[in-house]
This record gives C-alpha cells, sequence and structure tokens, in this order.
C-alpha cells in the first residue's frame, strides 16, 4: 500500500502537485493539498519532484 503524506507546514497551496498527478491523487482543502485518491498513487513521483517546497513524501 502506498502512503502519499503532504507536509501541512511546508504546503504553500500552490497547486503543483494536482497538476502534475496523472490519476488525480489530489485535491486542494482550506489552501493545502490533501492526497484524498492515496490508493489511485502510480508511484511516479511526479509530486515529490514537482512540489517547490519538498512538502510531499510518496511512502511504498
Amino acid at each position: 500500500m502506498v502512503e502519499v503524506k503532504v507536509d501541512p507546514e511546508k504546503c504553500t497551496g500552490c497547486g503543483t502537485c494536482v497538476d502534475s498527478c496523472p490519476v488525480d491523487v489530489f485535491e486542494m482543502k482550506n489552501d493545502k493539498s490533501v492526497p484524498v485518491r492515496q490508493e489511485e498513487c502510480l508511484v511516479c513521483r511526479a509530486c515529490e519532484v514537482q512540489c517547490p517546497e519538498g512538502a510531499i513524501e510518496v511512502l511504498e
């Protein structure tokens, strides 16, 4: 099972992860990114690589 973690302290709500995720794992809630569909994660790590704040971690 893949776990996608977003550090709310680091997340600035830029939406880069929402735009870069090919399977729509993320949604913006209260100006922060939330991984709402972790079960869809392909472990491509695009969100991790693209996040300018380093707020996302994908754990296998």
